[in-house]
C-alpha cells in the first residue's frame, strides 16, 4: 500500500465545507463520507477528512481549537503552474474563502493563502526549480 497522508479537520458545517473544497479542485469520496464526515481527495496520496465538530471530539484528547482566531497549523499545496494556483484561489473565494494576506513572489515561487470558513489556513503555490537560487 502506498504511503498516504490524511488531514483530518474540524468544521462546523461538513455540507457547506465540501463545497467550498470542491471549488479548491477536490473531490469528494462519498465511500468514506457520511453526514458527519466528507473525505475530499486531492490526489492520490492525500485526502482531508472535513469532520462535524462532534465526529472530531470523539477522535481528539484535547478541546478542539478556535482556528478563527488561532492558527494550528499551516497547510500547502502545490500547483503545476502561477494560473492554476490563481484559478484554485479564486475558486475558493468564490465559495466563501478569505484571502488574509496578497500573493507573495520569491522569484522561484509564487504563494497565496486562503482560508476556510472555520479559519483553516491553505498555502497554495507554485514553485520553478529552474529559477531557484543555487546558493
Amino acid at each position: 500500500m502506498a504511503k498516504q497522508i490524511f488531514i483530518n479537520l474540524a468544521v462546523k458545517d461538513v455540507n457547506k465545507s465540501m463545497v467550498f473544497y470542491t471549488a479548491l479542485g477536490f473531490t469528494n469520496n462519498p465511500q468514506f463520507s457520511d453526514d458527519t464526515t466528507k473525505c475530499m481527495v486531492w490526489s492520490d496520496t492525500i485526502y482531508v477528512m472535513l469532520m462535524a465538530h462532534e465526529k472530531f471530539s470523539t477522535f481528539a484528547t484535547k478541546p478542539i481549537a478556535d482556528t478563527k482566531a488561532n492558527i494550528a497549523g499551516l497547510f500547502s499545496l502545490s500547483t503545476d503552474s502561477v494560473d492554476e494556483m490563481n484559478e484554485i484561489l479564486e475558486n475558493g473565494l468564490k465559495e466563501g474563502g478569505t484571502e488574509p494576506n496578497k500573493l507573495r513572489d520569491y522569484g522561484f515561487m509564487q504563494q497565496r493563502t486562503i482560508e476556510d470558513f472555520d479559519g483553516h489556513t491553505w498555502e497554495i503555490f507554485f514553485m520553478d526549480m529552474s529559477k531557484m537560487p543555487k546558493e
